[in-house]
């Protein structure tokens, strides 16, 4: 009998969106790093179409990715992974074929959880990538085992909102991520679905202990299965890819000015403003008298582009790493999904939250009362608002102390992926047990 020793071939899963995919191929560069071939089964939208030493396999799209905004995440999540199931097994065999049975594991994204019924007919170990935050994937655990409607009038209790989950402080019940997905009921049954996997040989996390050692203590002891926080993966790899162009004009113009002066604001691929926001964000950014680069992916009204032309530069996208850790950026506001929150942190960049949906809420909540390394913007943007809080970033003496803070994260996350880390030694384990 074949040893698994002798099997060198990986094969990932992602999600197709930008902040799952790019952290899914930083895991596949990390791997080759160890020996490893990778190969990625994507379907026919949103995908990565190179990276050296990758192999690329696309399956028929059984549900674009556009249509996530008409059914809604649950009932797109639900149909994607009934369809696409039989497919993918039929790719899993075609694989095994071509590749004389040399697949030592499937990794997949927690939300593409028809892999798992693959990876048993074949007897292949699987493990799950969760892209988002530990903390994040301890809330999907506590809503997996909540009956809805007890939970719906449980929640009419503001002691019952206010109380802190499984001593996981500063974590409340109304902090669990639930609004935005349709009826409660439908929710919870899809997270049943994705949070209780029995047969994943264990789970990965792009995070670190020195940011969630509570919430990932938790987890190790109730899933029962070895957990990976070996992140942040962006540091540990040479390139980051991007399913977005984007445009380097950005650092020329960050080299014309002084360190520590500039605010970065985007906020993700995913993102829509209203323009009566996106109006009260330019006159109040004009007004801070600070300069600012700003991502904004659709067209902006003329009067908005006068407004921002005396102080900001604008692009559809940029090399976000890069600009982040340039002197000239001072600040970054930002949406706080998971990949912009770490990125920020290693750059020792302090941050405005302006969070969209329910992850991102929960990761603001972190970013400015736990680690204490950002402000959050709340209710409707105003220009007298966004003003002040600019200041309050980059000039005050509050800002400042938020800095140091946010560098002395950026030092031990640093740490963690040396020789010797904790985010090294779980790249470690994850790699010895792919190799046995």
């Amino acid at each position: 009998m074949e040893k698994r020793a002798e099997k060198r071939r990986i094969v990932l899963v992602p999600f197709p969106a930008q902040g799952h995919v790019t952290p899914f191929m930083q895991l596949g560069q990390a791997l080759i790093q160890k020996g490893f071939s990778i190969t990625v089964v994507q379907g026919e939208l949103n995908r990565v179409t190179h990276i050296p030493g990758f192999l690329f396999v696309t399956i028929q799209e059984s549900l674009p990715v556009s249509q996530l905004k008409t059914l809604g995440p649950v009932e797109f999540l639900t149909k994607l992974n009934k369809t696409i199931e039989a497919s993918f097994k039929d790719c899993i065999s075609q694989l095994l074929q071509q590749h004389d049975n040399d697949v030592a594991c499937i990794i997949y994204d927690e939300l593409m959880y028809f892999s798992e019924a693959a990876a048993k007919e074949f007897k292949l170990p699987s493990v799950i990538f969760s892209t988002v935050s530990a903390t994040s994937r301890v809330c999907g655990c506590v809503l997996s085992k909540l009956n809805a409607e007890k939970f719906l009038i449980d929640m009419e209790d503001p002691e019952v909102q206010d109380k802190v989950v499984d001593d996981l402080h500063p974590l409340t019940y109304k902090d669990l991520p639930t609004s935005g997905m349709g009826p409660l009921d439908r929710y919870l049954e899809l997270c049943r679905e994705i949070f209780n996997r029995g047969t994943a040989s264990g789970i990965i996390i792009n995070t670190a202990s020195c940011l969630e050692s509570s919430s990932l203590s938790w987890l190790q002891q109730e899933l029962g299965i070895p957990v990976y926080p070996l992140g942040p993966l962006h540091i540990t790899v040479s390139t980051n890819p991007s399913l977005l162009e984007e445009d380097m004009s950005c650092i020329e113009w960050l080299n014309k000015h002084n360190p520590r002066s500039v605010i970065y604001i985007s906020f993700g691929s995913k993102a829509h403003m209203e323009a009566k926001e996106v109006m009260e964000m330019a006159w109040g950014l004009r007004d801070s008298n600070q300069p600012f680069l700003w991502v904004v992916s659709e067209s902006l009204p003329e009067e908005v582009s006068k407004i921002v032309s005396e102080k900001g530069y604008i692009v559809k996208w940029a090399p976000q790493n890069q600009v982040l850790a340039h002197p000239a950026v001072g600040g970054f506001w930002s949406h706080c999904g998971w990949n912009s929150t770490l990125e920020s942190i290693v750059e020792g960049v302090p941050m405005i939250c302006r969070p969209f949906g329910d992850e991102q809420k929960l990761n603001a909540k972190y970013i400015e009362s736990v680690w204490r390394i950002g402000i959050r913007l709340e209710g409707e943007v105003e220009r007298g608002q966004v003003k002040r809080m600019v200041k309050r970033l980059i000039m005050d003496d509050e800002g400042a102390e938020m800095r140091d803070r946010s560098i002395g994260f950026k030092e031990k996350l640093k740490a963690s992926v040396r020789v010797g880390g904790s985010s090294y030694n779980a790249l470690d384990e994850l790699v010895k047990f792919l190799e046995t």
